[in-house]
């Protein structure tokens, strides 16, 4: 009999995140897929990533609506909540035989909950690593929460183990996200990527950038702990890059408490100033998006695709404030604050640099099919007792 492996997705990173493993699983002969979509992958504010998962073939298996909108901590706080309430339904519907619980966002933090409670073993990937934000927490959380671990590298290994989880259940297998990022350079050598990518640019707004040409990217979200100041911390960087008049594809920031207050301070800057060299985007498909950063002069703000696939794919990036302060980082990432002076410099200087060599500091592109294979070999428990 096959293992029903239910995995949630709630938001458009977790899809980036996981989608090779999606894959892997739905390709495996002693394993069933049970697709869950939740949270702001269901809205169109932020992309509707569950239209996307569709297009590439991933039909859910249940949806889960629990976003309260509002983007503060108390609509965060009703958001998880909701999302634990609505979860064990679904689960206690499908009845999985494990539970994936994606990264570090707090919404996931609502699937290991009720699979935990419902004796249901979940399995956590991406655990073990350091940032900033609510997200450190929650990571952490899911850790102890959940009954098999698949990491990225040995340093997160490390950490996992130090918290009191058992060496066999611990298992190094690089970030599927890094899959992807593999994948585009294998195979990235057609000349014309506006073929590639331009249905999906055309979808934004702004002044139009040529994806053939020389451009960088911005990817910034509110920093949870420091919410209230989301609109000021955001508007240095639109500073910075509108001043460079480098070409600029910015994406829409992601659904946490501050983001509302950032995506008024972006609309208010469209408003007031001509941003003839910024065109802004709300999602995109992870191969198009890697495929354009891959092209990228530079990616600018705190998304830890700038740490992560960047590193991999040698892209210069800029790395601003604390939401990914102690994440293990490769020689392609220069740190600063909120600040457009320390911005416009780091720019200035990355923009003279030019690629750095590939840096696989969180995988080797193999990451999906070894989970699926370690989901179909390894004994799935919900007994936990601390091994320090």
């Amino acid at each position: 009999m096959k293992r029903k492996i239910a995995v949630v997705v709630t938001a458009r990173p977790s899809y980036a995140r996981i989608k090779t493993v999606l894959k892997a699983i739905k390709a495996h002969a002693e394993l069933e897929l049970q697709l869950v979509v939740a949270a702001s992958a269901l809205l169109e504010r932020y992309g509707k990533v569950a239209e996307v998962m569709q297009a590439d073939g991933f039909e859910p298996s249940m949806e889960v609506h629990m976003v309260v909108e509002g983007e503060t901590p108390l609509t965060s706080t009703k958001t998880v909540g909701l999302g634990i309430v609505e979860m064990s339904n679904v689960l206690h519907h499908l009845q999985p035989d494990a539970v994936i619980s994606v990264a570090d966002r707090y919404e996931t933090i609502t699937t290991a909950i009720s699979a935990a409670y419902m004796n249901i073993p979940v399995v956590h990937i991406q655990g073990g690593e350091v940032t900033g934000s609510i997200d450190e927490k929650v990571r952490h959380a899911v850790t102890k929460l959940s009954d098999l671990h698949f990491v990225a590298n040995q340093h997160a290994a490390e950490r996992v183990l130090k918290m009191g989880e058992r060496d066999a259940r611990v298992h190094i297998t690089g970030c599927p996200s890094i899959d992807l990022a593999a994948s585009v350079l294998e195979r990235d050598n057609d000349p014309k990527l506006a073929d590639a990518v331009g249905d999906h640019v055309s979808r934004g707004v702004g002044s139009p950038v040529d994806p053939d040409g020389d451009y960088i990217i911005c990817m910034q979200h509110p920093v949870t702990y420091e919410w209230t100041d989301a609109a000021t911390q955001i508007g240095e960087t639109l500073k910075s890059v509108h001043d460079s008049r480098v070409p600029c594809f910015w994406f829409w920031p992601n659904v946490d408490a501050g983001s509302d207050l950032t995506s008024k301070q972006i609309r208010k800057f469209r408003e007031r100033h001509e941003a003839r060299n910024i065109h802004f985007l709300k999602n995109m498909p992870p191969e198009p998006f890697l495929r354009l950063l891959s092209r990228s002069k530079c990616i600018i703000g705190n998304s830890s695709t700038g740490i992560r696939e960047a590193a991999f794919l040698g892209v210069p990036a800029i790395n601003i404030g604390s939401r990914q302060s102690g994440r293990d980082c490769g020689r392609n990432v220069i740190h600063v604050a909120h600040s457009e002076p320390e911005i416009s410099e780091a720019l200035e200087k990355q923009l003279g640099n030019g690629r750095y060599e590939c840096d696989p500091i969180y995988g080797d592109g193999s990451a999906g099919p070894r989970i699926a294979s370690l989901l179909s070999s390894e004994e799935l428990p919900t007994e936990k007792k601390l091994a320090y």
